[in-house]
């Protein structure tokens, strides 16, 4: 059965304990989206847990993550041209307890597999981030 998602827009220092959510954090360029992330990986890099990334495949450099001091001997970092069931990777990440945090873009997870997908958001141990340059956050329709 198809639970109802919540899907808030944040800034990436908005954290908080409800898992119950899909977190968008709008970002305008590349550069913005470098330092939003930064942001969430600073916040989950102190937890002892993995953070998964499912990135573009020009984000991020192992440089810039060692020069801003992220660990990422925590960070599991799967590119776009790597994945080959998302909703299974997602469902897995989301739901194994072994994850503090997962980290996608929406030109990886299309507006309509967020609204399509049975995740049980409340019963997951992490929380869903995902990075959007959509202004109008109305276009996503929430699962009913």
């Amino acid at each position: 059965m198809l639970q109802p998602i919540t899907v808030r827009t944040v800034k990436s220092y908005q954290q908080d304990n409800l898992s119950s959510s899909v977190n968008l954090i709008q970002i305008e360029d590349e550069i913005s989206a470098t330092f939003e992330l930064l942001k969430v990986l600073h916040h989950y890099n102190n937890k002892n847990a993995w953070t998964l990334l499912i990135a573009p495949d020009h984000v991020p450099s192992k440089a810039l993550l060692d020069s801003c001091s992220i660990d990422t001997s925590k960070l599991l970092v799967i590119r776009q041209k790597h994945l080959v069931n998302l909703e299974y990777v997602l469902n897995s990440a989301l739901h194994n307890g072994n994850f503090a945090a997962v980290i996608t873009w929406t030109d990886i997870v299309k507006d309509n597999q967020i609204s399509n997908l049975s995740l049980k958001l409340d019963q997951a141990s992490a929380k869903l981030y995902c990075f959007t340059k959509t202004q109008n956050m109305t276009e996503i329709a929430l699962a009913q």
